[in-house]
């Protein structure tokens, strides 16, 4: 069986998302009016550290620390930590919002960009939106339809939508007030989507896009009026095709320049903003962080390649204007997938040379930085985790001092950090009191080679760069679609283990160093909380809800909560009782990697839940336990060798993203019921389930297409049964 553990493809069966199909609730015509909700302003969010018992932002407060006051919950008492209430979604797919909670009410979102909004002293209902978002988006969702969150301002919810649009609701009853489209472009050539929390910013609401990973997207972020949704400005992270015309803004008058003359500007050329965008009040300043270049491999066909400004960097523009003010590029010609999109934390520290406002980022290219919010000059880097694509950082210049090694047009690289980075979208914490921030950290390489002259050729959206996990990296199983590959002993030349592995760490950015350390279950574990109480909270796949001594990371209590947990808590207190809550489902980008034994997904039902906790709560109630069922018996085999071979390319490169052929977050089509068999190319080529996430493909596959897609999933599934059988 060949499995390619990489970006490639998109949905075909999806989950959907159950229960929540069902429309919006509201309240009934005669009840009463209700009190004023979410009556958060600019002067209420200065003042956060003064209202230790809300949570008013995703990250709490202004600077994003994800760092509460409350000291209730402490190392003295945290043993006693259990189940307070739950609230399920009905969902199956990955989960990555930290919820908001204000004066009582608590509000989050989930798959597509639905929201809900519960009692969060009980997990009661107040109400929950149905965005109404066509399935056929989960095909342009690189890493599952989640959504990471909402922002509530002046009695308003606002939350961005997997299809690209911006919402606002009414706090109080669930009514949608309005609804924008944010997107420059829509179909097939422009796959952008959203699901990054929106940042209020002045009387204007900033939201990005994701889709770097896909040819067609141009990066962006853009600015709506926050009364009305009236458009107000956009400001282009990338140039445009200089065949169309001058640049259209004027910062990109000199990123054209960086650019290889020669760089495929039908691809859209990627950079945008999916996540990591923060707001300073005072400087008027919105920061965001950005994406690849598309393609991704910016030396593709003998290229040159450039700078490539302004992907994987951090951008400050003006809130008023969406004019650029400073921007630093963390990986200047990036072509690893080193994305800067990673929550970006304001802070105050004291430097050296005195004090600083800075923002930082724990880079996914490896390195935490630190830079003069106003001026977005650097002021110190280092490396959190074990890196070979680079020397260091050049104190001087800024830039990274690449080495040779690095380089994956002739030869395959084993690199690191692998493209999921070392730090990806999982909120890190920074904590005032302790001066630390605490990471959720990979130690992972990947194998990079250019595909280009390869069997399996274009892959979509990554164009001719493929990376395999050293993991289960099989030369021989490789062979049919990219040609012979060295071992795996031959890649290493003494490096650290090439195994993913997690770690939780605590950095001191004040003097670039490491204070302390622990494993975690896997590599893909959960954002992280930090308290007064001295505690460190962060959730795992394996399902359990882990809190750590702020101090020195020693494991004070583990909660078995039963579901992968990847979203960041958070803490609040309602009638004097602290309470902290997760959003538990696994997935995300873990639709792209199959799942392993100590996941809590690999054994039980992935249904998504909101669940919280406080002292001397009870168990935790846990999902149902999956049964190992066999496979069945397949239909008859179909085709020719060759078309079977052709299917598997096909496959790999359309599908295997997210329908790996192994236990994984969404089905495996080894498994195909004979309904579904009878259905395939109802399902694939007519989006026949589109409303449970899985679009049409009939704009990209022919009906030969989906044949020989379909004959080489009934190849594999006689594999797997046959196998079985022989046992």
């Amino acid at each position: 069986m060949t499995r390619i553990t990489f970006r490639i493809g998109l949905v075909l069966l999806a989950v959907g998302i159950g229960a929540c199909q069902a429309k919006r609730e509201t309240a009934p015509a005669t009840a009463p009016a209700r009190p004023p909700a979410a009556t958060v302003d600019a002067a209420r969010i200065a003042r956060a550290a003064s209202e230790p018992d809300q949570w008013l932002m995703t990250g709490r407060d202004q600077g994003g620390t994800y760092f509460s006051p409350l000291a209730d919950i402490n190392a003295s008492n945290v043993a006693r930590l259990g189940y307070a209430w739950e609230y399920r979604l009905g969902t199956r797919r990955g989960l990555e919002a930290t919820p908001v909670v204000v004066d009582g009410a608590l509000y989050v979102t989930g798959n597509f960009g639905w929201v809900y909004a519960v009692d969060a002293a009980t997990g009661r209902e107040l109400w929950k939106y149905n965005p109404e978002v066509d399935g056929q988006w989960g095909r342009y969702a690189c890493c599952d339809a989640i959504n990471r969150g909402v922002a509530v301002y002046q009695g308003r919810v606002y939350v961005g939508t997997l299809d690209g649009y911006l919402h606002a609701i009414d706090a109080a009853t669930g009514e949608r007030l309005w609804k924008v489209d944010t997107l420059p472009a829509r179909g097939p050539k422009a796959p952008y989507t959203l699901s990054a929390t929106p940042v209020v910013a002045g009387d204007v609401v900033v939201v990005g896009s994701a889709g770097a990973d896909f040819a067609g997207a141009r990066g962006y972020v853009a600015a709506f009026d926050r009364a009305t949704g009236a458009f107000r400005w956009r400001f282009y992270t990338v140039p445009r095709n200089p065949k169309e015309g001058p640049q259209d803004q004027p910062h990109l008058v000199e990123a054209i320049k960086t650019w290889d003359p020669r760089h495929r500007w039908d691809a859209g050329s990627g950079g945008t903003a999916w996540d990591g965008m923060s707001y300073d009040p005072e400087l008027k300043l919105v920061y965001f962080g950005t994406a690849n270049g598309a393609p991704y491999n910016i030396k593709e066909g003998g290229r040159k390649g450039g700078d490539d400004l302004y992907t994987a960097a951090i951008v400050a523009v003006h809130a008023d204007s969406g004019t650029l003010a400073w921007y630093y590029q963390t990986t200047p010609g990036d072509r690893w997938d080193y994305d800067s999109t990673q929550k970006l934390v304001l802070a105050d520290l004291e430097l050296a040379d005195g004090p600083h406002k800075v923002i930082m980022q724990a880079s996914k290219n490896g390195f935490y930085y630190v830079l003069d919010r106003a001026t977005g000059k650097l002021l110190s880097a280092n490396n959190y985790v074990f890196v070979n694509w680079t020397k260091g950082i050049d104190p001087k210049t800024g830039r990274p001092m690449v080495r040779p090694e690095a380089e994956y047009n002739q030869q395959p690289r084993l690199m690191f950090p692998a493209n999921a980075g070392a730090h990806s979208w999982q909120p890190m914490s920074y904590d005032p009191q302790t001066k630390l921030t605490y990471i959720p950290t990979i130690e992972w390489p990947m194998i990079y080679k250019d595909t280009g002259n390869t069997r399996a050729g274009l892959i979509e959206g990554f164009f001719t760069v493929q990376a395999f996990l050293p993991d289960d990296y099989d030369p021989k199983a490789l062979k049919s679609l990219y040609g012979p590959m060295p071992s795996l002993a031959e890649l290493d030349h003494g490096l650290p283990p090439p195994h993913a592995r997690g770690f939780l760490r605590a950095w001191d950015p004040v003097h670039q160093k490491l204070a302390w350390e622990v494993p975690t279950v896997t590599h893909w574990d959960g954002g992280v909380l930090s308290t007064g109480g001295g505690l460190v909270f962060q959730g795992d796949a394996a399902g359990n809800l882990n809190v750590y001594a702020a101090a020195d990371g020693k494991k004070l209590a583990s909660v078995a909560v039963g579901t992968g947990i990847m979203a960041a808590p958070a803490t609040y207190r309602l009638n004097g009782v602290q309470y902290v809550v997760v959003m538990a489902g696994f997935g995300g980008n873990y639709v792209n990697y199959p799942l392993t034994p100590e996941m809590a997904a690999y054994h039980r039902d992935n249904e998504g839940r909101i669940v919280a906790f406080r002292l001397d709560g009870g168990a935790v109630p846990l999902p149902a336990e999956l049964p190992n069922e066999p496979f069945p018996q397949p239909p008859p085999r179909e085709g020719s060798a060759a078309v079977v071979g052709n299917g598997e390319v096909l496959y790999n490169r359309f599908c295997s993203r997210c329908h790996m052929l192994d236990r994984g977050v969404l089905p495996d089509l080894r498994r195909l019921t004979a309904a579904k068999h009878e259905l395939f190319y109802e399902i694939v080529l007519n989006g026949a389930l589109a409303g449970a996430g899985m679009g049409r493909w009939d704009d990209v596959l022919s009906r030969k297409d989906a044949e020989a897609i379909h004959a080489y999933i009934v190849s594999e599934a006689w594999k797997a049964y046959e196998a079985q059988q022989s046992h």
